[in-house]
């Protein structure tokens, strides 16, 4: 398998499957992939003892990162082989103390993708639809054909 002839959702969906590894930030956020559609995936997230802060709560950057990861990987199931994205904007509400070893589901879905932006929002819930943390977020679009026209000094190159 080749993941830079992958579109988005083809790779998602192959680490998904365990046919490609997962980022190395799902050893540090533990974090697997539920569920993955067209501009709409789910990770299961758990916070344990390591993402504590000094005050004995959840820190707030592990929301922060399952949501930045769900809202990224919403958008990254709706790009072409060998494009790819950037968070530039990530806006975290934490609505309540994130708990410890308890499975939380991150959902990210798009709002909008244009050529260059791509917008999504995610949340973050316990299985009784309890919401910990929402999200939006704005990610950059770096399109194949754009890094092409970079390559070849701001100009097309020939078909």
């Amino acid at each position: 398998m080749e993941p830079a002839k992958l579109n988005g959702l083809e790779l998602i969906r192959a680490m998904s499957r365990g046919e490609l590894p997962p980022a190395t930030m799902a050893e540090t956020i533990p974090m697997r992939i539920a569920r993955v559609e067209k501009g709409d995936v789910e990770f299961k997230v758990t916070a344990n003892k390591g993402h504590l802060n000094p005050m004995g709560g959840v820190h707030g950057g592990f929301a922060a990162t399952a949501l930045d990861s769900v809202t990224g990987c919403a958008v990254h199931t709706t790009l072409g082989p060998g494009e790819s994205y950037g968070t530039v904007d990530l806006n975290v509400k934490m609505l309540r103390p994130v708990p410890v070893n308890r499975e939380l589901s991150a959902k990210g879905r798009v709002i909008s993708v244009s050529r260059r932006i791509g917008v999504s929002e995610g949340v973050l819930t316990d299985g009784e639809g309890r919401i910990y943390a929402h999200a939006t977020a704005t990610c950059m679009i770096f399109r194949k054909d754009a890094a092409s026209i970079a390559e070849n000094g701001g100009t097309r190159a020939a078909a």
